[in-house]
């Protein structure tokens, strides 16, 4: 046992008069700086850090973490910080190598120290202020340790694969998942002058590297594949020797002929390969009963032990010291009551912790699927990788490297041969068929409640008509009913007579005479969801009187023991419905809609067939995907012969049931290649809706990655829909090819002039303001709100 500090005390047994008793099993980062916080708290505390390798080993090489961090770290103990400061290297460029060429953006602020040396400094700084440091220590009873040094508090803090925390799985609840790459963490001395990631296409797949420079002299290499890429490439049988020149020689453009190196010499062959596992526990706080006496003590996790981040944004060490403040600050605030400040501890750091691992997650799958960006232009596949984790969105690029978005909005700008080389993404056009749209922002199809035996009124002549002067390129009307027993309620709009297709028309004629906007309708049948009452009653359930019988895929309620029990259709109904879409495809030609849009999504009919949650058909209707898409597929085809082939027709998909054996992203890009096939012009991807367990992961457009990976791996046009609130985050989306438009409910509803306010705010001249609406345009620049 090698022991450390200048107030260390040998005997085990001694115990401090006053201050607490803390054990932290593990000395990196998250233990030997909670040690030093809370020696420095009170100096009374007799703290502990129990490590089971030597003072100076370490297997990583450079870690990162940004400005902000270095920030938090100055107020949680300067002396440490300015020691850091001090040896860390600095750069602000992010470069992107890809088919040839270099993208350089700048203003990203990146911090970069050697693991080793950044340890270093938090050991001595743990020995100044006497923290006692155990080294070649290995605890394999904690317990034990407790009753040994007579703890108040344990630390779990022995790193991602944590002991501790598989001892006592049932109480923390850890959900750990091995991602889908391999990579290598290695050295070079061969210096970069920015953060640099490298692309590289083999006959196996596509290799990439993380690179930085962390002290003087050394850089950081990471080499990252997929596990099917690795495998093809032989590197799972090679030695680790064998490995590394495999890897030398596919990057040596930029080695310049500098080797790579690797400290993991403990390991053997491809053993130094590994996949990174995310871990997400449930509860960081047990406690245990301490053997001597039976008190109660905690076992707190933390750092590494607690929850992962993908190294791709850098903050397995920021959240490790992070963590180490939070718990720190949490017991100071209540003075003692360390029940009420280790629960204070997991709920705050919980919601921080999870937004980055949300962060990580979206970066972890962009770098997992660089193949699904291989055709982009490398001016898009550098914005694409630069906004991937949806924390850095357009408007944060251009406070970071104004000139470098700049450059982009124009090169964007120009595949529209745009007079305007700065318009923003969200403003270029789209043609689609015949139908050119003024820009990328559609109201979504949202239902009012509003129509009476299926007639649109005056209510949505308003909605609709002042959406469209609002700015929007395009308009779509509610999900309208195919047929009376087609409705979700009964003030559901329809077209299935005349008089309804006049109402239409006279809706239809106001945004094309006094607006720039196009105007699209929803046809759909409601299926086992019909009947029911208004939203803001009792949604999803049945009318108190006055119900219709419903039909789906299978007889299967929406709501068990509420909801009607449907009818499963049969051969000739299926047919009827058939003709019922074709005829109400035939009457929004004589409304004058530009747009039609299927509604084959949220458990709606068509979806109902679809998912395999709602269809338990044996028929060839039934079982598999081919079979459960074969009737959705034929109205689609049948609505489509009917449909001028100088119009766009869209589908809506739901992309996931969010229920276990639902209907997953995988078989969404497969349904919508499928629609595709069939001559379908843009799938709208939302989510959800088919079942009422459904169990949804909301977030800041958290339908966009679904959106994403069915444009890019489907190659199929698509709407991104789906918690979407402000224009920065359109900009982002449509910049970055994740979605070709964006349809948005609740902004529009709350602000019918929503997009002209945001381009107000923003200050972009390139919206089209209807005539009347000047003056108060000019009036709006002036005083923003």
């Amino acid at each position: 046992m090698n022991v450390r500090g200048k107030n260390a005390v040998v005997s085990q047994n001694a115990v401090t008069v006053t201050g607490k008793n803390i054990v932290c099993i593990g000395g990196g980062p998250a233990g030997l700086y909670f040690g030093l916080l809370m020696k420095l708290q009170n100096p009374d505390n007799r703290v502990v850090v129990i490590e089971r390798n030597r003072p100076y080993d370490t297997f990583g090489w450079g870690v990162v973490f940004s400005d902000a961090t270095l920030e938090n770290l100055y107020l949680a103990d300067p002396v440490s910080a300015e020691i850091i400061r001090e040896e860390f290297s600095r750069w602000d460029d992010i470069d992107i190598h890809f088919k040839g060429t270099v993208n350089r953006s700048g203003g990203h602020g990146f911090i970069g120290i050697g693991r080793k040396k950044l340890l270093n400094i938090l050991q001595d700084r743990c020995d100044e202020v006497g923290v006692e440091l155990l080294f070649e220590t290995q605890v394999e009873d904690e317990l034990e340790i407790a009753r040994q040094y007579h703890a108040d508090l344990l630390i779990a803090s022995d790193g991602i694969n944590s002991q501790i925390r598989t001892r006592y799985a049932e109480f923390f609840q850890p959900d750990i998942d091995q991602r889908h790459c391999r990579f290598v963490w290695l050295g070079t001395r061969k210096i970069f002058d920015a953060f640099t990631f490298l692309f590289v296409e083999t006959e196996y797949g596509w290799f990439q590297v993380h690179a930085y420079q962390f002290q003087e002299g050394l850089s950081t290499f990471i080499v990252e594949t997929t596990e099917e890429t690795w495998l093809a490439a032989g590197i799972d049988k090679m030695s680790q020797e064998e490995g590394i020149a495999y890897c030398e020689k596919i990057f040596a453009p930029w080695l310049d002929g500098h080797p790579l190196i690797s400290n993991a010499t403990h390991l053997r062959g491809a053993a130094i390969w590994i996949r990174f596992p995310r871990v997400i526990c449930a509860n960081w706080v047990h406690w245990i009963k301490e053997r001597e006496n039976g008190k109660n003590i905690p076992i707190v996790l933390m750092g590494d032990a607690a929850h992962t981040a993908h190294f791709s944004i850098g903050s397995g060490t920021k959240l490790a010291l992070e963590d180490a403040i939070e718990l720190a600050n949490s017991l100071k605030a209540h003075q003692g009551n360390w029940q009420a400040g280790l629960s204070d501890y997991q709920q705050s750091r919980s919601v921080e912790v999870l937004k980055i691992q949300n962060a990580a997650r979206n970066s972890t799958e962009w770098f997992e699927n660089v193949a699904r960006y291989e055709r982009f232009a490398s001016e898009q596949f550098a914005y694409s990788l630069l906004t991937r984790s949806q924390r850095i969105s357009h408007e944060n690029l251009r406070l970071r490297d104004r000139a470098w978005l700049e450059n982009y909005e124009s090169w964007f700008a120009q595949k529209f041969h745009l007079s305007s080389p700065l318009t923003p993404p969200l403003l270029t056009p789209y043609q689609v068929r015949g139908v050119n749209l003024k820009n990328r922002v559609v109201v979504s199809p949202t239902l009012l409640y509003s129509a009476v035996e299926g007639v649109p009124g005056s209510f949505h002549l308003v909605h609709l008509g002042s959406r469209a002067l609002g700015g929007a390129g395009l308009v779509i009307a509610e999900m309208t009913a195919i047929s009376p027993q087609a409705r979700v309620t009964p003030a559901c709009t329809g077209l299935w007579n005349d008089q309804q297709v006049q109402a239409w028309k006279t809706i239809t004629d106001f945004v094309h005479q006094h607006s720039g906007a196009r105007i699209g309708i929803q046809l759909g049948h409601a299926g086992r969801r019909g009947s029911t009452q208004l939203g803001w009653e009792q949604s999803d359930h049945p009318l108190p009187e006055g119900n219709w019988p419903l039909v789906s895929a299978s007889a299967l309620p929406y709501l068990a023991g509420i909801s009607q029990v449907p009818a499963a259709l049969t051969k000739t109904q299926l047919q009827e419905i058939t003709e019922q879409f074709v005829a109400a495809t035939q009457r929004a030609i004589k409304a004058g809609f530009d747009w039609l849009e299927i509604q084959a999504a949220h458990g709606y009919l068509l979806s109902s067939f679809i998912s395999p949650l709602t269809n338990q058909r044996d028929d060839e209707y039934g079982g598999s995907l081919e079979n459960r898409l074969r009737f959705p597929l034929a109205v689609f085809k049948a609505v489509r012969e009917v449909w001028p082939a100088d119009l766009p027709i869209s589908v809506r998909i739901s992309a996931t049931d969010w229920v276990e054996g639902g209907t997953t992203v995988d078989e969404a890009v497969e349904i919508a290649r499928r629609f595709r096939e069939a001559g379908v012009d843009m799938v709208d991807c939302s989510t959800g809706e088919v079942s009422a367990d459904q169990k949804p992961i909301y977030g800041r457009m958290y339908q966009t990655p679904m959106a994403d990976r069915i444009r890019n791996e489907g190659n199929v046009p698509v709407i991104a829909v789906g918690a979407i609130t402000d224009a920065d985050q359109i900009n982002g989306i449509i910049a970055s090819g994740r979605a070709d438009l964006c349809a948005l409910s609740r902004p529009f509803l709350s602000n019918a002039a929503w997009l002209l306010h945001e381009c107000a705010r923003y200050g972009w001249t390139g919206i089209d303001w209807p005539k009347p609406y000047l003056y108060g345009k000019a009036q709006f620049i002036r005083k923003p709100l």
